[in-house]
């Protein structure tokens, strides 16, 4: 491996149903609804995985840890965060930074986004520093202004281990 940056960007949605928990970040939110999904459906941890695992030049969530595969089902998103580290630490490599963004119309992000900044760290092996998460809404377009569903965009930088 070079030591050049390597910088992977990782995009996800899902659909909000009610009475699913409502997992944003390996945080959870009272709400109404949750985003739905074959695991716990937190699209923010899903998008960061696919950023690193892109940034490494690894598959994607999708491919490493099937919805085919029964013991995905349910399954907390904090998992696959984990293998993704340790995946790319086998490569010699280790997360930098990442900078996220949530598109929902709930929950509503901004009293817990030091949680969720923490928790972000914490998963990816991280100064709080080096991780932002911002919520935006909708503006009352398509799917996410309607509050059916969230998307969630992550850019991950990776460096040398």
């Amino acid at each position: 491996m070079n030591d050049l940056p390597r910088i992977g960007l990782g995009i996800d949605v899902h659909r909000l149903a009610p009475g699913r928990p409502c997992m944003v970040a390996g945080v959870r939110f009272d709400a109404d609804a949750g985003p739905l999904g074959h695991s716990d459906g937190d699209a923010v941890l899903h998008a960061a995985c696919d950023a690193v695992l892109g940034a490494a030049g690894l598959d994607d969530l999708g491919t490493l840890f099937s919805d085919r595969d029964a013991i995905n089902k349910d399954r907390p998103s904090a998992d696959f965060c984990r293998a993704t580290m340790l995946l790319v630490k086998d490569r010699g490599l280790r997360v930098l930074s990442l900078d996220c963004v949530l598109e929902t119309e709930t929950p509503k992000l901004k009293a817990r986004r030091s949680e969720m900044r923490a928790s972000l760290a914490n998963l990816f092996a991280l100064p709080v520093d080096r991780v932002n998460i911002k919520g935006k809404t909708g503006e009352k377009v398509d799917a996410i202004g309607r509050g059916e569903a969230m998307r969630a965009t992550v850019v991950a930088l990776l460096g040398p281990a």
